[in-house]
């Protein structure tokens, strides 16, 4: 993208835009986050499905937090721990 200023022509790339976020404080997810997140929310919409079906509560809502706390838990080595704390709990409400 090209934007003129003072009638010298500049180009913008992505990387300025990531410069530009990165002065406002706001920094990008590592692959390994986003893995974590895709892969929590997808148990989580199972669990949801299974707890529904069978009619456990906790199994559902258990699925409903697998969903939802990636949006709230910023670090990686957190988003696993809790990731797989709430996944052990459907498997012990499942037993």
């Amino acid at each position: 993208m090209r934007a003129r200023t003072n009638g010298v022509i500049t180009s913008h790339t992505p990387m300025d835009n990531l410069e530009t976020l990165q002065a406002m404080g706001l920094t990008l997810p590592s692959p390994a986050y986003i893995v974590g997140a895709v892969l929590f929310g997808i148990i989580g919409i199972v669990a949801y499905r299974y707890g529904k079906r069978a009619e456990k509560p906790r199994s559902k809502w258990l699925g409903v937090a697998l969903m939802f706390y990636p949006y709230a838990v910023s670090q990686t080595w957190l988003l696993y721990v809790v990731g797989v704390a709430l996944c052990a709990g459907i498997i012990i409400d499942r037993g």
